[in-house]
């Protein structure tokens, strides 16, 4: 059974973005909120999952976390607004 991967931008208390790629939203977003997973996460604690993209499987997640990766912190927030979350995420 093919498992769907998302790409993910969240957006930390001190309005810094981290951006990640994950099988399960809301369990990731969790994981970080508790601490666990990345580290970036740990010094930077998260507010809200801004945006999230489903991908085919974790390699177009993997290129797409990359990509989102190389904008800007103002054209990751443009990438956010059409990317916005969906209502079961």
């Amino acid at each position: 059974m093919a498992r769907t991967w998302f790409v993910y931008i969240i957006e930390c208390r001190d309005g810094s973005l981290y951006t990640g790629i994950t099988v399960d939203l809301v369990a990731r977003f969790e994981a970080h909120r508790a601490g666990r997973g990345a580290r970036y996460l740990r010094a930077h604690p998260p507010r809200r999952m801004l945006a999230a993209e489903a991908c085919a499987d974790r390699s177009a997640a993997s290129r797409a976390e990359h990509r989102i990766k190389q904008l800007t912190p103002t054209r990751k927030r443009d990438w956010a607004l059409a990317h916005p979350l969906m209502a079961s995420a």
